[in-house]
């Protein structure tokens, strides 16, 4: 997925980007028309087709800019999502994290720039608002959430002991043998604890990141270049700095090692086992899909997208301990382990100011607030928010100017911590 790391931006320079309404890709004119006017295109092939505003478009529409490998729903019908929406939630207020003053849960979504947010409440939707480019019938790219839908995956083959957490990347891609993931177990790729001479710095254009982007990518090379030309060749090529175990540092690459241990481990890459383990049993209404490098790898450290409902499903039946439509979808104990939560001492080395007392577990950050919450994280605003004491599944996308989830942390984190507290006390009246 090149173009979208080539495209962010490298500082956050300059005056005040538009806001939420002022940049919404409807108004801007992005691809309208037939063919849109030349101002107006979006063309993978340009350098910022992922900067900001563009990305507001382009975040519902990957698969027309680049190739995909597709996650299929299946023949079945979809499970129904009752609903019963609360009026009164628009006016719910909370404090941002650092702010003097009070904000409605309404302005919190112009804010963080959401382009969709969906709200279960014990399995009913109490809420849902689209925006931007996002439709109830459209796919969004989840960005980083893909890394938890991951680890979802790498954790019930944990479970069924398809994979033993223990062993060592090396024993198990013999391709990976002289790389930083040699003697990484697998526990550790799984809770990002791993090693790595790798940086993920987007505004230093020496980065690592930039070379697992260009290894990614599915345009022609430049003249000249010889590097790694797919995600699983450039993982070889990764070198160790420091000792394993010894701290978190979010890294995709991690992820995407976890995506080839799962295809190695069980003879499919992560799409397809995504289809048939879950997507199809799921009751998803949408087929999702993956981004994919040139030799049709997919990004499994960030390239999933899907409908908006969907998300949420997905949050359901974590909420419900894996077990939707009458059968036992996931592993109580993958579910079980994710909700423990990691070290939060290692976590606690990495810095995230805003997240104190929290910790990375099975590719999900776990909050270890006292509702036990824990969510699947993207840049740009995509979230997945699981509160199992409130039984409150909270499925947003978004298309924030910044990169990083502090910049919208600040009113994301307290605003759905009320959320579900405010669900708490409301009475359950019939769906309808």
């Amino acid at each position: 997925m090149l173009g979208l790391l080539a495209a962010i931006p490298a500082a956050q320079a300059g005056p005040p980007p538009l806001d939420a309404t002022a940049s919404d890709p409807t108004t801007l004119g992005w691809m309208q028309g037939f063919p849109p006017p030349e101002a107006q295109r979006i063309r993978y092939t340009d350098s910022d087709y992922f900067s900001f505003p563009k990305l507001r478009w382009t975040v519902c529409h990957f698969r027309q800019l680049m190739p995909t490998v597709g996650v299929g729903r299946g023949p079945g019908a979809a499970t129904p999502l009752p609903q019963r929406l609360d009026a009164g939630i628009d006016a719910l207020t909370f404090t941002p994290l650092n702010a003097p003053t009070p904000m409605t849960w309404a302005a919190s979504l112009q804010a963080n720039y959401t382009d969709g947010i969906v709200v279960l409440h014990e399995g009913v939707v109490v809420y849902e608002r689209y925006a931007g480019c996002l439709r109830a019938d459209g796919q969004h790219g989840a960005m980083s959430v893909t890394k938890s839908i991951t680890g979802l995956l790498g954790e019930m083959l944990v479970a069924e002991g398809v994979i033993d957490e223990t062993q060592t990347v090396g024993a198990i891609i013999p391709e990976l043998a002289h790389s930083a993931f040699a003697d990484a177990t697998v526990r550790q790729v799984l809770e990002m604890t791993t090693a790595l001479r790798y940086s993920e710095d987007y505004a230093d254009p020496k980065a690592e990141v930039w070379q697992f982007s260009a290894a990614g990518s599915t345009l022609p090379p430049a003249p000249g270049y010889t590097g790694p030309r797919s995600y699983y060749d450039y993982l070889a090529t990764v070198q160790k700095q420091g000792r394993h175990g010894e701290a978190f540092g979010y890294k995709t690459i991690n992820t995407d090692t976890l995506g080839w241990i799962i295809a190695r481990r069980t003879g499919k890459p992560v799409s397809t086992l995504l289809s048939e383990r879950i997507w199809q049993r799921l009751g998803a209404e949408q087929d999702a899909y993956y981004t994919v490098d040139s030799t049709g790898t997919p990004f499994a450290g960030g390239g999933f997208n899907a409908g908006l409902r969907d998300l949420a499903r997905l949050g359901q039946l974590l909420l419900q301990d894996g077990h939707a439509n009458g059968q036992q979808i996931v592993p109580a104990a993958a579910i079980a382990r994710i909700r423990a939560g990691g070290d939060k001492q290692v976590f606690a080395r990495a810095g995230y100011a805003q997240l104190p007392g929290w910790s990375y577990r099975g590719m999900w950050w776990i909050s270890h607030n006292d509702h036990g919450a824990y969510m699947a994280r993207g840049v740009h605003g995509q979230a997945l928010y699981i509160d199992p004491t409130a039984k409150v599944v909270i499925a947003r996308f978004g298309s924030h100017p910044v990169a990083g989830n502090s910049a919208n942390d600040p009113t994301t984190l307290p605003a759905f911590e009320a959320l579900a507290r405010y669900l708490m006390t409301q009475p359950a009246p019939p769906a309808r």
